[in-house]
């Protein structure tokens, strides 16, 4: 794939699936950011005749299928309406600055193993569901799995987005609105997908810092004790070891306190690369 006139085409320079939401914003826009966000739906195909209905008043520039096929429904250099009331790096209104993709995916479930149902009341298989904290509170639920060829196809395509407009950062909805949107919740494996989109080499060694001041556990969960040097402050430089899913198990690298041997795990939403 390839992006012309802010198009995705094929290797040929032929555009691929473009359906052209009428909720898009006029006037050009400089993406900055890549957001990530899961549709909530039951499938590809209805949420994109949602937000191909003006009445939806709400659109991304990509929907990604739960079998990896991409649809466009806005020009990527053009304001489309998927962050809603946000913010990021100190400024408001996120549409203006971001590409938004969308990938199929129920997020957070109802029920139990046996008996899932997304919010709709739709069933969802177990082997499709994952059981995971969200950092918001700490709270064990249903989650719908993502895809591998979802995924695989998501990777694609934000790093040719990351290469062609130099995007700053990736980010999900619920770190440009924090408690009014959940998505795309601790299903998706957003620190190996960031560093797979910036082009990272998966065993290169990387400094973090914490953005706020962040709880260190004895394990990958909420649920896990805090270690005694928690909170860590704004600012602490980390080194990461492993990962399992959005948590992060890392080697502090200032003196927090008195000690300066702390390794232990972060949650990878409020860390960034340095």
């Amino acid at each position: 794939m390839k992006i012309r006139n802010h198009r995705l085409c094929d290797d040929s320079g032929a555009a691929l699936d473009y359906r052209k939401s009428p909720n898009q914003s006029a006037g050009a826009i400089t993406p900055e950011y890549l957001v990530v966000h899961y549709t909530a739906g039951d499938s590809a195909a209805e949420s994109i005749r949602w937000l191909m209905d003006s009445r939806a008043r709400a659109s991304a520039h990509l929907v990604i299928g739960r079998d990896g096929g991409v649809t466009q429904l806005v020009a990527f250099n053009r304001k489309a309406w998927h962050a809603g009331a946000s913010q990021w790096d100190g400024r408001l209104g996120v549409n203006g600055f971001s590409v938004g993709i969308e990938l199929d995916n129920a997020g957070r479930l109802e029920g139990a193993p046996g008996n899932w149902r997304t919010w709709k009341g739709s069933p969802v298989d177990d082997a499709d569901v994952v059981v995971l904290p969200h950092e918001f509170d700490g709270k064990e639920r249903g989650w719908q799995r993502y895809d591998p060829r979802q995924i695989k196809a998501a990777i694609e395509v934000s790093t040719l987005l990351v290469n062609k407009y130099g995007l700053k950062g990736v980010v999900g909805h619920e770190d440009i609105s924090p408690g009014r949107k959940w998505d795309p919740g601790p299903a998706f494996p957003m620190p190996s997908f960031r560093s797979a989109v910036t082009g990272r080499a998966e065993d290169e060694p990387h400094a973090y810092e914490t953005t706020t001041a962040l709880n260190i556990r004895s394990g990958p969960g909420a649920s896990f004790d805090k270690l005694p040097a928690s909170p860590l402050p704004l600012g602490t430089k980390l080194r990461v070891l492993s990962t399992s899913g959005l948590w992060l198990e890392v080697d502090v690298l200032d003196t927090v306190g008195s000690d300066m041997d702390v390794t232990g795990w972060v949650h990878g939403r409020h860390v960034r690369r340095i």
